[in-house]
């Protein structure tokens, strides 16, 4: 989480670059070789805070908060999943979004110093944060294609309803992304 707005060699804000951009070009261009596979993103229980910001992915108006990115993105790979899941389908890949839980990561010891001091008690270690992505990966049959998934159990993506998406703005995440990712 860089302290000001960083934008990618190709453009993007930082967060969306890493976080959704990449993983969807590292995607396509391993599309043959993951045939029958699996892809696995991880997210964050901070997009549930965060609406689906298709009016702004690259995070150009308003004042920069880090952590608002980090979760913008990640709201962003959990509304996207199930468009991936169709577009990959016909290869045979699997899509599943995931929160790990509240883990004690370096991201929330060096970015969140105050909610890890708060939170210490609670959080997770490696194994636990690491248990629902690797059961994604493994289980047999493959989990259902394009869901949300927490502690192994498939989750809604919106709690609060003020950041339930609508299809508008899902159809136009996607074609931010499909353009960013250079999918069209």
């Amino acid at each position: 989480m860089p302290p000001t707005r960083t934008e990618s060699a190709q453009g993007h804000e930082l967060s969306m670059a890493v976080h959704v951009v990449g993983p969807v070009v590292m995607t396509e261009a391993l599309r043959g070789p993951l045939a029958g596979g699996r892809v696995v993103l991880v997210s964050s229980g901070g997009m549930y805070g965060q609406a689906l910001r298709a009016d702004d992915p690259g995070y150009l108006t308003g004042d920069y908060s880090p952590t608002t990115a980090y979760a913008r993105s990640k709201r962003m790979q959990v509304e996207m999943g199930p468009l991936l899941g169709e577009r990959w389908a016909g290869d045979g890949i699997t899509v599943a979004t995931m929160h790990p839980g509240w883990a004690d990561t370096p991201g929330v010891q060096e970015s969140l110093p105050r909610f890890r001091s708060i939170t210490r008690p609670v959080l997770r270690d490696d194994a636990q944060g690491a248990d629902t992505s690797v059961w994604l990966a493994a289980a047999e049959p493959a989990p259902a294609t394009g869901r949300f998934w927490h502690d192994r159990v498939e989750r809604p993506t919106s709690i609060l309803p003020t950041t339930r998406p609508n299809p508008d703005a899902r159809a136009r995440a996607w074609l931010w992304l499909t353009e960013a990712a250079g999918l069209l």
